[in-house]
């Protein structure tokens, strides 16, 4: 099953300038997490920025509550 997930202009952009052209963006993701570890562990090694990290983190949480709220609305 797929999920969404926000990231920034700023990763989407780097995410696909390591894409292979046959690659999805999911096999992107578990290559680097397999190679690096956790994302978090991404933070500081020039990858992603502490700035980054704090927005996307809380472009995450917004897209949660705004589908939390969507739930509730249609199902709650």
């Amino acid at each position: 099953m797929a999920k969404t997930i926000a990231v920034s202009d700023e990763t989407y952009e780097m995410l696909k300038k390591v894409k292979a052209e046959n690659e999805s963006f999911s096999q992107v993701i578990q290559r680097s997490l397999k190679k690096r570890g956790k994302l978090s562990d991404l933070v500081g090694r020039g990858t992603l920025s502490k700035a980054d990290w704090k927005r996307t983190k809380d472009e995450i949480r917004e897209a949660e509550k705004l589908t939390r709220k969507k739930l509730e609305t249609n199902f709650g």
